[in-house]
């Protein structure tokens, strides 16, 4: 079996798994997460973080990005422009109107500024200790992430999830960028070296 075989083998139950686990978890897991990212993570003040709109049963990092909004910092939301292409990030406040974009995921409106995030915080299906993280299989992420650490400073990848989503091991290839930390309703932790 390639990579490509292991990968959808586990997305198939990561999302079963994650449907289970949002339940258990319920509405107060992304509240609890926010007091956790706050208290583990130190931002510059101009820091710019990007965040996403939770899609069924993904975990709602809507509170951590209320509180950053809150706090000073420019938020914004991730933008799908082409299928080979990086995420693009428009500005997004509490309150916004979004509008439906690629998959039926809502995003800020075309003429919201772009901006270049430090901090990302990553939806995903499954997490493993080394920082790898298994997405819905488009590479937008890593493509993204990809480009932006070759900047400097190299942004910060924040990988949004339940505890219950880490497996023992992530299948991935060269193509596939780590996370730097994980958050969950039990908190937040750095993973491996990425």
């Amino acid at each position: 079996m390639t990579v490509d075989d292991d990968k959808r083998l586990l997305r198939k139950e990561a999302r079963v798994r994650r449907l289970q686990l949002a339940r258990v978890a319920g509405e107060d897991a992304g509240r609890r997460a926010a007091d956790d990212f706050l208290a583990a993570i130190t931002l510059e003040p101009e820091a710019v973080v990007s965040g996403y709109w939770p899609v069924g049963d993904e975990f709602d990092v809507r509170p951590t990005l209320e509180r950053l909004h809150a706090a000073g910092h420019a938020c914004c939301l991730p933008v799908v422009v082409g299928k080979t292409k990086p995420l693009v990030f428009r500005r997004w406040e509490p309150g916004d109107t979004l509008v439906p974009a690629a998959l039926g995921i809502p995003v800020p409106l075309p003429e919201a500024d772009e901006l270049v995030p430090a901090v990302l915080l990553v939806p995903m299906l499954a997490f493993d200790d080394a920082g790898y993280r298994l997405g819905y299989g488009g590479g937008f992420y890593d493509m993204t992430l990809d480009a932006l650490r070759a900047s400097d400073p190299a942004p910060v990848a924040v990988g949004a999830a339940f505890a219950g989503q880490r497996v023992a091991q992530v299948p991935h290839d060269d193509n596939d960028q780590r996370l730097d930390w994980i958050l969950t309703e039990d908190g937040a932790r750095r993973l491996g070296a990425g």
